[in-house]
């Protein structure tokens, strides 16, 4: 320990320079502080209250607090991890539970929230609120990841709740498919696929589709799908509901997206076909390809004809691929193919139609969830807009797959 007693500098008895250190102190051997600039490099610990300009470098520990003046700094100044630099500031990153548990709450204090991924602000009113972003982010059905993809499935209305600035995106929406009739298969959904849709902040409605209802007796028809919209503006329709017999005026299938297959006719004397609904949406889908207007959705197939008790079967239900199949025996016809896409992550076929019933053989449901014809009259998968099979299968459920990097 260096002592060095002074009696020329004013107010200063004695300097003690130990362990790297230098003390000021008075004649009654209180520590002293400095009443004036420092211009300089400071090399050590400074512990105590810095009231003035520092001009320089500090390399060590400032201890106290900096009541007036300018710190100026040539690199950054580095507290926690928080940081000021030449060119950015960062604020430090916390979660949910360390900000209700360790963060200040003065008026205007900032942090970056890792639980909500959002820079938050503690507001006048006296809570954290999120600040306005322009990274775009979403909410809405079941959320999940694929690659660089996210992606949100309805498989149940509600509301796609974009926020943060313009986004494109992907979308796959098909209706409720029909149900199966009396012989006639229920006819698929229309598909919708787009790519590049534009997205903006705000809440986008989401309504979803119910499959038709089956009808087992051999009389009557099955029930329609109901659409599936998104934003109110975009529409699947339903698929038709298939054909019951002619007999009992009942064997015209229903028109939808993708029509339902005609009903039997063993009583026909005039050779004339129960004739399978018409579609609304555009024949001919082609895989992966984006759709027009209205969707993709074909007709269904005839049911069986003439004066015969032979011929009692039902055609099979339009698919968004391709029409279900028309019959003129006893077996029924097949339902038309679903459309496949990798939206939701894998390659899946949607819009499959029923599998007609038939006399002796049943028809099979096509690809993509569509129900075979009786004696199972199986109904379709739920959330694939296809149809059921003829014989009284229920139509299964449409579904919104929503998809962006």
């Amino acid at each position: 320990m260096t002592v060095i007693r002074n009696n020329s500098i004013s107010g200063i008895n004695s300097i003690t320079a130990q362990s790297n250190s230098l003390n000021f102190y008075n004649t009654s051997g209180n520590t002293l502080s400095i009443g004036a600039s420092v211009t300089g490099n400071v090399t050590g610990n400074v512990t105590g209250n810095v009231t003035g300009n520092v001009t320089g470098n500090v390399t060590g520990n400032l201890t106290g607090d900096i009541n007036a003046g300018v710190v100026t700094a040539t690199s950054s100044i580095l507290v926690g991890n928080s940081f000021i630099n030449p060119t950015s500031i960062g604020i430090g990153t916390t979660t949910t539970a360390g900000r209700n548990a360790g963060v200040g709450t003065a008026t205007g204090t900032l942090i970056f929230n890792n639980t909500t991924n959002a820079l938050e602000v503690y507001s006048p009113e006296g809570a954290w609120v999120t600040v306005k972003s322009t990274v775009f982010s979403a909410t809405g059905g079941t959320k999940t990841t694929s690659g660089n993809y996210t992606i949100h499935t309805f498989n149940e209305p509600g509301d796609f709740i974009a926020d943060g600035g313009n986004k494109s995106i992907d979308y796959l929406l098909l209706g409720g498919g029909g149900g199966g009739g009396g012989y006639g298969a229920g006819g698929a959904s229309a598909l919708r696929y787009a790519t590049g849709f534009p997205v903006t902040p705000g809440t986008y409605n989401v309504v979803i589709g119910g499959g038709g209802a089956g009808n087992a007796p051999n009389t009557t028809k099955g029930s329609s799908g109901t659409p599936s919209s998104f934003d109110s503006n975009i529409i699947a329709a339903g698929g038709g509901g298939g054909g019951g017999s002619s007999y009992y005026s009942m064997g015209q299938a229903l028109p939808g997206g993708c029509g339902g297959g005609g009903g039997s006719d063993p009583n026909n004397a005039n050779n004339e076909p129960n004739a399978g609904g018409t579609g609304s949406g555009a024949t001919g889908g082609t895989d992966g390809s984006i759709s027009p207007a209205n969707g993709w959705g074909n007709p269904g197939g005839n049911g069986s004809n003439g004066f015969n008790a032979g011929n009692i079967a039902g055609g099979g239900g339009g698919g968004t691929e391709n029409s279900g199949q028309s019959v003129n025996g006893s077996t029924g016809g097949n339902g038309g193919n679903g459309l496949a896409y990798s939206i939701s992550g894998s390659s899946t076929r949607y819009g499959g139609g029923g599998g007609g019933r038939g006399y002796n053989t049943a028809g099979t449901g096509g690809t993509g969830g569509a129900g075979d014809g009786s004696p199972s009259n199986a109904p379709a998968d739920a959330n694939t807009g296809s149809g059921g099979g003829g014989g009284g299968g229920t139509g299964g459920s449409g579904v919104l797959i929503i998809r962006y990097e």
